[in-house]
């Protein structure tokens, strides 16, 4: 069935006392809404609609044409509600913080802290001379920081890429976006078809055998999310890159100088083999901690301890 257009929820809306503003993004999976409750304090609402299987043409109400899909939708709503269920669990300053959660309108909903800031594709676009390595180390060590506790809370991620990574004004990196999340530890098969972005998704997403998933899965994502900040491209798809493999090395299309270790650390993420990339978020964080050979008299150290606003002020 392919992907209908379905309405967002009405501006002035109030869902279960957040009042809607507009649609902030929408994606075949879901529609994000900015909402503000009684105290006038922003937050962004996602709400469950994959347009494949469910429509909404007007009004408030979700509805389902074609009862084969019913049974995966309902499968996709219980995930959903699961994955808001353990986000609520992280409180974390580089994770998105989801506040409340709840059904309504025959759907289910995800109130999360809205961040105010610029994702790290905007700067990728439009401040790419600032990419220094100490200030792309120190944003990636942060964000290690974030997607440990995802893993610790049994969770994995699936979509980082440089749009679900935000740079808050305070130059904080928030890891957003867990749409394609599964908690991994469900015995229950996957019936929904797995969501990816060419370029970012390891080659173990395409499988679809989610016991081929892991941590290592996600490295491979922050590993190409390194390599556009960097090169200011995504690399060649991983299902591509199975079939023949022409990843172009980041040396030849670097804007500036940077580090060979760095340059090592952003191909061991995006090796194909599983096995042969850090397996986790803390075994890459303390790589990107190490002192490049050539940083000493760079002040790289040094350069690490200031605030990352005082890197990235833009």
């Amino acid at each position: 069935m392919p992907s209908q257009v379905n309405q967002p929820l009405p501006g002035g809306y109030v869902l279960n006392g957040y009042r809607i503003d507009k649609p902030l993004s929408s994606g075949g999976f879901s529609i994000v809404y900015l909402a503000y409750d009684e105290n006038q304090t922003p937050f962004a609402i996602k709400e469950y609609l994959p347009a494949s299987l469910a429509l909404r043409a007007e009004g408030t109400e979700v509805r389902i044409d074609d009862p084969a899909n019913l049974s995966v939708f309902r499968h996709g709503l219980k995930c959903f509600f699961e994955e808001g269920r353990a986000l609520a669990l992280i409180s974390h300053p580089n994770v998105v913080r989801v506040e409340n959660f709840f059904r309504a309108n025959e759907t289910c909903y995800m109130v999360m802290q809205y961040v105010r800031g610029r994702t790290l594709q905007f700067h990728i676009q439009r401040n790419r001379a600032e990419f220094t390595e100490a200030f792309m180390r120190r944003i990636f060590i942060h964000l290690m920081n974030g997607l440990r506790e995802v893993h610790a809370n049994k969770l994995l991620h699936l979509d980082i890429k440089p749009a679900n990574v935000y740079i808050a004004m305070d130059g904080r990196p928030v890891l957003l976006d867990f749409g394609a999340a599964r908690i991994t530890l469900s015995d229950e098969p996957m019936k929904l078809k797995p969501m990816y972005t060419a370029g970012f998704a390891a080659p173990e997403q395409y499988k679809f055998e989610p016991a081929q998933l892991g941590p290592w899965s996600d490295i491979y994502s922050v590993g190409a999310t390194l390599y556009t900040c960097i090169a200011g491209t995504p690399p060649q798809a991983a299902d591509a890159r199975l079939e023949k493999d022409r990843l172009i090395p980041l040396r030849t299309l670097a804007r500036q100088q940077y580090s060979d270790e760095l340059y090592d650390i952003v191909e061991a993420c995006l090796r194909l083999d599983h096995l042969a990339r850090p397996q986790t978020a803390f075994e890459l964080q303390k790589l990107l901690m190490a002192e490049p050979q050539e940083a000493g008299r760079k002040g790289f150290l040094d350069t690490l301890n200031k605030p990352i606003s005082k890197l990235f002020t833009k």
